[in-house]
């Protein structure tokens, strides 16, 4: 299993949307485990599963792990990919499934306290500014290449490419980053149904 996965194949947010399939990642994050015990500990048939499983695998989520032979037919062990996966919108972005993603997490705000009118134009601003300072950041560009080193620690590999887009931008790169960000926050904020006391 590796640290960090970049992924950029749109259907992936599709994927993800569902519950059923995050919390399937979830626990094959932790350890391998096979169809009937992931549906024993969700509480669903392992027809159901099995169906969540084939489209992790067919976006590389998650991958199988080994297979043990139990009797007289073969059990399979699958585990995720990644520890963590980095989404991406990648080159060609599909703007409607970008959408869907970023108004489930607004929406998901509230769980926190925050209320926020969420509405289409502001999703529509949300999605353009995230792709904006996502490209600002450069952040992504490092995840690769770091995940390739043996010798560094989970933890330390998720600093290292925050350390290492920040040292690799320009001035005005940086300036503009700090910008975006400001701006995506204020758009954030000026939605909230309650303002935030400051």
């Amino acid at each position: 299993m590796r640290a960090v996965k970049v992924i950029k194949d749109p259907e992936a947010f599709k994927i993800l949307a569902d519950d059923t399939r995050r919390r399937i990642v979830f626990l094959l994050r932790v350890k391998e485990r096979t169809v009937s015990q992931i549906a024993e500990e969700l509480e669903k048939t392992p027809q159901v599963i099995y169906h969540h499983i084939r489209k992790l695998l067919d976006t590389g989520m998650v991958e199988v792990a080994r297979e043990e032979r139990v009797d007289h037919f073969i059990e399979t062990y699958y585990q995720a990919t990644a520890e963590v996966f980095h989404c991406t919108y990648g080159e060609e972005p599909r703007r409607g499934e970008a959408e869907e993603y970023e108004r489930e997490a607004l929406k998901a705000l509230s769980k926190l306290g925050f209320n926020m009118k969420v509405d289409d134009e502001t999703v529509s601003k949300v999605v353009e500014l995230e792709r904006r300072v996502e490209a600002g950041s450069a952040e992504h560009e490092w995840i690769e290449k770091i995940d390739k080193l043996e010798d560094v620690d989970f933890f330390t590999k998720q600093s290292l490419s925050k350390y290492a887009a920040l040292l690799s931008m320009s001035n005005e790169q940086f300036e503009e980053l700090q910008r975006l960000e400001g701006k995506f926050r204020d758009l954030l904020r000026s939605r909230l149904v309650k303002p935030i006391q400051a």
